[in-house]
């Protein structure tokens, strides 16, 4: 392409008007190479806010906490990435050592058994309450347009209030769930406070949270899938089960993929709620997860380095299974 555009320039200079040879498709390409180039020019400066905002706010950090992850900073001294920060890198730098310690670890596994664990149970649950959801709001039911703005309340509560409200309701104390568990006779389990119930609450208290953004996601997925799909069924005898395993289920699949990605990368940086919800991660550490030892070990044990390395780890694992996910999708994803 570079080889043409030179050609083509090297001709236009040769001769004011068209020349003999010169035809009408190397015309057109070079005026829409120019035009390319003329609006990528244009809109520079334009863009050019929004360039060193991601530069100095996301990409910076990012080099600068890969650089840290292969240092010894406890985070208790004053390091600046404009004066020194390399010099600081240098005089602290310990290499892979800080990713061999955490591998050598136990509690790493422990951690990623725990992430698992929740990913099991969260990921069915959201996939298949968001879709009910979707489903109910985009019914002509009288009463959903009420239904419309009460499902996304969750959404836009914060997460202190949402994890507040949810210890308050799984108390064993004086939470409401074990009233109604007790007044039909069955005594309520310790939820936050048990070893083996903490991390479904911790789930439960999620899918309440996120249930409503999917929600909308898969709402517009449905609101894109033809109408005539479903009439053309109808003719021929479809029932409802069939025309939503048939026709809802397959044309849905790239909205189901995106909110798979979406919500696997969500589910592997869950930290308010455990923050909030449990004290000190539960007991035993049964809502150990990546992003609160992340925290921890910042700002609680002053291991930076150590905890900028686990950042890194948490980072290749969300990315590894991205790229999984991108490959099987060939496999049950369908576009029309």
């Amino acid at each position: 392409m570079a080889n043409d555009t030179r050609r083509i320039c090297e001709k236009i200079r040769q001769a004011e008007t068209l020349p003999a040879g010169f035809h009408n498709e190397e015309w057109g390409t070079f005026m829409k190479l120019r035009n390319q180039k003329t609006g990528i020019v244009a809109a520079f400066p334009y863009l050019l806010p929004s360039l060193l905002g991601m530069a100095l706010f996301s990409v910076l950090p990012i080099v600068a906490s890969l650089c840290i992850s292969m240092t010894r900073w406890s985070g208790m001294t004053h390091v600046s990435i404009f004066h020194g920060f390399f010099t600081f890198v240098k005089e602290n730098f310990i290499g892979f050592q800080n990713y061999a310690a955490v591998f050598q670890e136990k509690e790493i596994w422990t951690v990623l058994s725990h992430n698992a664990y929740f990913l099991v149970l969260y990921m069915p649950l959201m996939l298949c309450m968001s879709l009910i959801l979707a489903v109910i709001v985009g019914s002509d039911h009288k009463a959903v347009g009420v239904y419309r703005v009460i499902y996304y309340i969750p959404v836009l509560t914060s997460w202190v209030a949402g994890a507040l409200i949810w210890k308050w309701v799984l108390s064993s104390q004086y939470g409401p769930i074990n009233d109604i568990l007790g007044f039909v006779g069955i005594k309520g389990p310790a939820w936050l406070q048990s070893e083996i119930w903490a991390m479904p609450s911790i789930v439960l208290a999620s899918v309440w949270k996120d249930m409503g953004f999917y929600g909308m996601i898969f709402l517009g997925g449905l609101q894109s899938i033809s109408p005539e799909y479903y009439e053309a069924a109808k003719i021929d005898g479809a029932s409802a089960w069939q025309r939503f395993k048939r026709i809802t289920l397959p044309l849905l699949s790239p909205t189901t993929f995106y909110v798979m990605i979406l919500s696997l990368i969500n589910a592997f940086q869950i930290f308010p709620q455990v923050m909030v919800m449990t004290t000190d991660a539960g007991p035993n550490g049964a809502t150990q997860v990546m992003v609160e030892r992340i925290y921890k070990f910042a700002f609680s044990f002053g291991k930076m380095g150590y905890a900028a390395s686990y950042s890194w780890i948490l980072f290749a694992i969300i990315f590894a299974i991205t790229i999984f996910q991108n490959l099987m999708q060939r496999k049950w994803v369908h576009y029309e």
